[in-house]
Parts: C-alpha cells; structure tokens; sequence
C-alpha cells in the first residue's frame, strides 16, 4: 500500500478549544491544526493567523462574538504560509482595518505567495473544505521592520520580528503587560515543526531570544496552549530538539555523501523515536528533510515549493514512507 500524498487522507475533524489564558488574551486550537490567537483590548480585537478559509474564519468569529461586540480590526500574519493567512477576508465584515506582516512577509508574498497556495490547498483539503470562499492572496495592508507598537485602548501589543527559523518573515506577537507571547510556528507543542521554507541554522538562536523574552505564557503554532513558565520551556525545548535533530541528520547525510532517500532513512533512525507520534509527523517529514538536506547542502535560501515539486519529491521518498 502506498501512502497518501501529505494530509488528503486526514478528513477527521478536530475538536476545538477556546480558552482565555489572561486578562486580554485568548487561543482558538483545535487538536494540532493551526492556532489562532485573540487578543480583545479596550477598543478592539486583533486576530493572529487568520485560518485557510474565510468560511473557516466565521467559527473564530462565532468564539469572539459570545465574549465581545468590539470590531475585529487587525489580523496580523506571523507569517505567510496559505493555512494561515487566506482566511483574512473573513473578517472585513466584522470592522478589519488593517492586516499586519512584517516587510520580509510581504516580499515572500510577492516572490512565491501564488505557488505556496496552489501547494498548500493540494496538501491540506480537510483545512481547504470551502476553498471557493478565498478571493486570492492575502495582501498586507500594514507592513513593518523589526517592530512596531500598537495600541488598543490602553493595551501596549508589540508586534517584532525576533530572528528566522520557520520563515523569513517570522512575526511574534507580544502583550508585555501580561507576558504572553504568540509565536506562530517558531514554537510548537505536540505537533511537528514543518521546515519547508525554514533557515534551520537560525531557528536556535531564535528561540533563545524568544527565551530571553521571558513569557510566562505561549500560544505556539499548532498544539495547545503552552499555559504556565513550565510549559512554556518544554515547549521551547521540545521545538529546538525538533529542528536540531532534523538538521544535525542532515549535516551527517551530506558529509556522507547520502542522497535524499538515504538522508530520509537517517533522520528517521533519529527522530521516529521521539517525534514520531506527534501531529503531522508524517507530512512534514518528507518537505523537512528535503529543507534540510538542502541548507546542509549549502541552499541558503529556501526553494519554491510548487504543487508539482510537492508531487515529486513525495513520490521519490515514497519507499521511505511506512506504511
């Protein structure tokens, strides 16, 4: 039997959770699919990652609006990747002013936004269910360098860029006030890091400065709410064992000389044991050993991913899949 292409074969639906974890924050997670965070301040709501769907979007409305009337008016993209951002238009019924990505977002939007959804919404049909709702791309009306502040009533939201690791563009959202931190995918718990389009040499530097941050609470990309200090540095450790583990693999695959398939075989002898489990596991290993290989191979930069070279190279590790 052969596997299935990425995750066309999870049509389970998730059961969803939405809980407050401090006076103005609030996490919409749903079993490992992608989070979205919530902040209500004094005159607003700011959505983070905006779900695949405009239709997906109304449910994360449906949460907000038993708590609040307030107009929703920014949704902030920790990053651009289709499940996350194609939503956004969901909300300009509901008061959006301003979407929010950093500059280095946007230009990945201009380079390879329309390729990353082709590929994504092939990958992802559970997460895509309505994909007719989607407009097009999600286009930043609000782009920034490094940081910016912005304030909700009386409620001090720093949004920063604090270093690479899933993407380029990678956006952190702070409420320093409450020291809660929504890391979209530069944390995870209990799901695996998808490293695609990521710069694995940098993601450790990067959760060490998310850890001098000292947030006492994460809402991480996929997984549960990382609700208490404990929690929270389990789930930075477990995110910098993830992408050590995966690119540590690769550096002695490519030493070795190993191809792709050969490299695949390695990283599983290190990483099934400990992360085989986890959510997602066996979609993103094939696109992050394929990443990895490539950076430890001296590729910079990540490639494009088309839904044509998602196809390839699925197939060509196809025999290191399980089955």
């Amino acid at each position: 039997m052969t596997k299935q292409f990425a995750s066309v074969a999870d049509l389970e639906e998730k059961t969803v959770s939405f809980s407050q974890l401090s006076e103005h924050c609030w996490a919409f997670t749903a079993e490992g699919d992608p989070n979205t965070g919530v902040i209500i301040g004094d005159d607003s709501v700011m959505i983070i990652d905006a779900t695949a769907t405009p239709v997906m979007a109304e449910d994360v409305v449906r949460q907000i609006r038993e708590i609040t009337d307030k107009p929703i008016k920014y949704v902030t993209l920790s990053h651009y990747h289709a499940v996350r951002v194609l939503g956004a238009s969901g909300y300009k019924e509901h008061g959006l002013e301003q979407i929010i990505a950093s500059q280095d977002t946007y230009d990945l939007i201009v380079e390879r936004g329309q390729q990353d959804m082709d590929s994504e919404i092939g990958r992802f049909p559970r997460l895509f269910r309505s994909v007719e709702s989607i407009p097009g791309l999600t286009w930043p009306t609000l782009t920034f360098k490094n940081e910016m502040t912005l304030m909700m009533g009386g409620l001090e939201v720093k949004i920063l860029q604090v270093g690479r690791g899933h993407t380029k563009g990678d956006t952190v959202v702070w409420v320093p006030s409450e020291r809660v931190l929504f890391s979209g995918d530069l944390v995870e718990c209990d799901a695996a890091c998808y490293t695609g389009d990521a710069y694995l040499s940098d993601w450790p530097q990067t959760l060490d400065n998310i850890v001098a941050m000292e947030p006492q609470i994460v809402i991480p990309g996929r997984g549960p709410a990382l609700d208490t200090p404990e929690k929270v540095k389990e789930g930075l450790a477990y995110t910098r064992a993830f992408v050590s583990t995966l690119y540590q693999s690769a550096q002695k695959a490519v030493a070795q000389n190993l191809d792709l398939k050969d490299t695949m075989a390695l990283t599983r002898e290190a990483m099934d044991p400990e992360f085989g489990h986890v959510y997602i596991y066996e979609h993103c290993l094939p696109f992050d050993v394929t990443r990895a290989h490539d950076e430890a191979s001296g590729i910079r930069d990540p490639q494009i991913w088309t839904a044509e070279r998602d196809q390839e190279m699925w197939h060509g590790l196809q025999q290191q899949q399980p089955e």
